[in-house]
């Protein structure tokens, strides 16, 4: 049965101020935030106690002349600090404008003067100095608030000085607050989020109060998420995904953990056992490269992780069907389960009844294997201008390798280019200052997402790649590089980043950088001693491995797909180079212009036959 956006929303409320004073309602009491306090020890939070909260927040900000729409800009880290500070200027009637906290120089000048921010929330010293560096910038900003930091008694605020100024000013106008929530509308402008810019200088979305009410409840229906669950929040929330979690928690009331510490996600893991964890495709490879990692393949204990995960390969058939195992086959997962698999849960918490993945494409190999161990990964997928969850897979009947259908209430049509087409609540409202992108992104409402994909019998849908990174060898095949990949990062537990080269080239081939740790681990393994994490990359033996790891890739890829020569380059891509963008998308272009030499070495002779 289709299910209308309007019946979604229907006699639910409208911006994310009603929507906070809904929750509260509901569940006065009831835990809303967990989180490390500024002595590292676990705290919580309620959801009266987050309202009061928001509401000092906004009243400060009220205070200081925000109006409705006014922009306020925040760069900072993942901490329970930015969820309050969003929903303060949410709940004022202002907007917020996500930053990076990694992006610097002329993105972040950008991304201030053009959103027109007027207030903004720095973390520290060091994000502050950023505003500092840019005079334009620093001009337009009427105050910064230092999360973390003293105030200078003018331009700049300690966190606890704003909290106070909104005290004062409730003390005087106890309704100014609500009035502001109350002129919000839901077509008004909330969140305003730059796009990753990998082709161009960022453009920013413009995503509405009634959008991010119509993710929450749109994944209401989906039951993935329950109101007894706890969230594990570490994405970051500059990024869309991070920000559409907490607008689905305020629809339905789980309890989130925030911690954006990327180094203590395993240790927060183990201490507050989430049920839900949502993260990026990269998490999850560097999880199953470890367990990959933790042992001698020739030991014993590689040689019973080997055979527990050929059970689990054999089991999926059956558990993905709901149907019963053979009998000897259960008896084989039930020993596989209690000397293997229940030890990968234990690192996760031991307490995990879904991953959701998101942001990018998700290894169908990856997933699989996951779920050989009992862990259940459910991908996502959406953009930026769609306010980022639009399709979900279902955890009752997963399909590896697809995102699932369309959310309730939206609607999706494949373009004859085969392009994903996406209509409903979610999509943006525009770009900010930037019409003719709007009208080139926007027909009728369609917004064009720029990916190939399929959609299945059942409505599932299979993203194949970018419209305009799919490339075409020399020989007329055409290839997808962000299958070529996802493949490769799966067969070779040593890479972090992967980049197919060979557009308009005979054959496929690819630069590769690694992760310093697993390498290291790699070493360690064999025994290898007195060699730096640059010698090690040039060892005959580390080159073999990997080129090991290649042709296991290929040999689950066509033909025409298969890499032929690879490079490993000394250094991890970062944001500081230009060629990633604060985001971690790769930008290909930037990357060809400043690896030329290295590319056109891999194709110098151009002795292998394209196939």
């Amino acid at each position: 049965m289709t299910i209308d956006a309007q019946e979604i929303l229907e006699g639910k409320p409208q911006t994310i101020g009603a929507l906070l004073a809904w929750r509260i309602e509901q569940t006065p009491h009831a835990q809303a935030y967990k989180f490390r306090d500024r002595d590292d020890q676990w705290a919580s939070i309620d959801w009266t106690e987050t309202g009061r909260l928001a509401e000092r927040i906004g009243a400060g900000l009220l205070d200081l002349g925000l109006g409705l729409e006014d922009r306020v800009a925040i760069v900072s880290s993942t901490r329970v600090e930015w969820v309050l500070a969003d929903l303060g200027i949410n709940v004022a009637g202002g907007a917020t404008t996500t930053i990076y906290p990694n992006t610097q120089g002329e993105d972040f000048d950008h991304i201030i003067t053009d959103s027109g921010s007027r207030f903004l929330f720095a973390e520290d010293a060091e994000q502050l100095a950023k505003l500092r560096a840019h005079p334009a910038s620093d001009a337009q900003i009427e105050a910064v608030i230092l999360m973390d930091g003293d105030g200078d008694g003018d331009h700049v605020l300690s966190w606890d000085e704003l909290g106070e100024r909104g005290d004062r000013a409730l003390a005087n106008d106890p309704g100014m607050v609500k009035r502001a929530t109350d002129a919000t509308t839901g077509d008004g402008l909330a969140t305003l989020i730059y796009t990753s810019g990998t082709t161009g200088r960022p453009k920013g979305a413009e995503l509405t109060h009634r959008g991010w009410a119509y993710e929450g409840f749109a994944v209401d229906r989906v039951h993935i998420l329950g109101p007894d669950d706890l969230q594990y929040l570490w994405l970051p929330l500059s990024h869309v995904f991070g920000k559409a979690i907490a607008s689905c928690q305020l629809a339905i009331g789980f309890q989130q953990l925030v911690d954006g510490r990327i180094d203590r996600i395993v240790e927060n893991l183990g201490e507050a056992k989430p049920q839900i964890m949502c993260g990026v495709p990269r998490i999850f490879e560097k999880v199953r490269a470890t367990v990959f990692l933790s042992a001698r393949r020739n030991g014993i204990q590689g040689r019973i992780a080997r055979w527990a995960f050929a059970v689990g390969r054999d089991s999926r058939p059956y558990r993905l069907a709901g149907q019963p195992m053979p009998a000897r086959l259960r008896a084989s997962y039930a020993l596989a389960d209690r000397l293997v698999f229940s030890r990968l849960r234990a690192t996760m918490g031991d307490n995990i009844k879904v991953l959701i993945s998101g942001s990018a494409k998700l290894n169908a190999q990856v997933q699989a294997w996951f779920y050989s161990a009992g862990i259940l990964i459910i991908e996502g997928y959406g953009m930026t201008e769609t306010s980022a969850i639009t399709f979900l897979t279902p955890k009752e009947s997963p399909k590896f390798g697809s995102v699932g259908p369309a959310l309730p209430g939206t609607q999706v049509r494949i373009a004859d280019d085969g392009e994903v087409l996406i209509k409903g609540p979610g999509v943006m409202r525009g770009y900010h200052n930037n019409p003719a992108g709007t009208a080139e992104a926007l027909t009728d409402g369609w917004y064009h997402t720029g990916d190939i994909g399929e959609l299945d019998e059942n409505g599932y849908l299979s993203i194949i790649d970018r419209k305009r990174d799919v490339m075409k060898t020399s020989g007329g095949k055409y290839v997808s590089p962000a299958k070529v990949e996802s493949v490769i990062a799966a067969e070779v537990p040593y890479v972090s980043q992967v980049v197919a080269v060979g557009d308009g080239r005979k054959y496929v081939s690819a630069l590769l950088t690694m992760d310093a740790d697993n390498v290291l681990k790699w070493a360690a393994l064999r025994g290898i001693e007195g060699q730096d994490y640059a010698q090690i990359l040039q060892n005959p033996d580390f080159q073999t491995t990997v080129a090991h790891g290649i042709k296991r890739a290929n040999e689950k890829l066509e033909r025409w797909e298969t890499v032929k020569r690879f490079e490993i380059l000394p250094s991890e891509f970062d944001v500081d180079s230009g060629v990633v963008t604060p985001s971690q998308k790769i930008r290909r272009a930037m990357i060809a212009k400043r690896y030329a030499g290295v590319v056109d070495s891999l194709y110098d002779d151009e002795p292998v036959e394209d196939e």
